[in-house]
């Protein structure tokens, strides 16, 4: 449920918050019905706002259920994290892109997922289930990993409590994986092996802004780490140094201080 929007007194803002967040990566399409559920709302009120939601774009109706309409999306484009990091770092993906030909990404914390803000790869690259937009678990991911291990105690902590199994390596030891995360800080990178996707293995440093603040993390995933890791590793720290001293020199441009 989207939270419990039913209670005397919701405001209009709160119930289509709720039915806007009641969409996410494993409900990408829903119903009138599902909508209200999920949203805890009755069905009047919810037909009522989705209604007014699909004449202003920011949902669409589908033969199967409502989706996320362009208007919705248009707006998140909007967003700092979105525009002004991806912009300044686009030229960094793209040069590390060309001289590996594997898929590189960079991504952000959000909550306790991880979201992709860009993506490049091409047809020798490894298939990979992340897409720009994508919101991946924190713990099977390399670029999860890094911004897992510098993320509070208090998000580690309920990270660690909710490990679900990916794939048959997937880490769901919580010692296992903290000892991880602690090993991220003092190595400056993080790896996975076949966690998150098999036959795919990634590694993942972070971006830092002056010298101290993680904002993204940059990773690259391959068939396996056996031979060219600590040339990977030296590649993508270059190359996150050169987005960390763009976002420097441009200011707080993610809305974070």
């Amino acid at each position: 449920m989207a939270g419990n929007t039913s209670v005397p007194g919701a405001t209009v803002v709160a119930r289509t918050v709720a039915l806007l967040t009641a969409f996410d990566e494993q409900h990408p399409r829903l119903t009138l019905t599902e909508l209200s559920q999920r949203a805890d709302l009755p069905l009047t009120t919810a037909y009522r706002l989705v209604t007014e939601l699909t004449k202003a774009g920011a949902l669409a109706r589908t033969p199967t259920g409502y989706v996320v309409g362009q208007r919705l999306w248009q707006l998140g484009t909007l967003a700092p994290v979105q525009t002004d990091l991806t912009r300044l770092a686009s030229p960094f993906l793209h040069d590390f892109y060309a001289g590996t030909l594997a898929t590189v990404h960079m991504a952000v914390r959000d909550g306790l997922k991880v979201l992709y803000l860009d993506r490049i790869s091409g047809q020798r690259s490894v298939p990979v289930v992340s897409e720009i937009g994508t919101r991946l678990p924190l713990h099977p991911t390399g670029v999860g990993k890094v911004l897992l291990a510098h993320a509070p105690e208090a998000v580690q902590r309920k990270a660690l409590s909710q490990l679900e199994r990916v794939t048959a390596y997937t880490i769901t030891q919580p010692a296992q994986l903290k000892a991880q995360l602690d090993r991220v800080l003092v190595d400056g990178y993080a790896t996975t092996y076949e966690e998150m996707t098999l036959g795919a293995c990634s590694v993942a440093v972070p971006i830092l802004r002056g010298g101290t603040e993680v904002v993204a993390a940059l990773g690259i995933v391959v068939p396996s780490l056996k031979r060219d890791k600590a040339r990977l590793i030296s590649a993508l720290q270059v190359a996150a140094h050169g987005i960390g001293r763009s976002l420097t020199r441009s200011g707080d441009i993610t809305g974070r201080r």
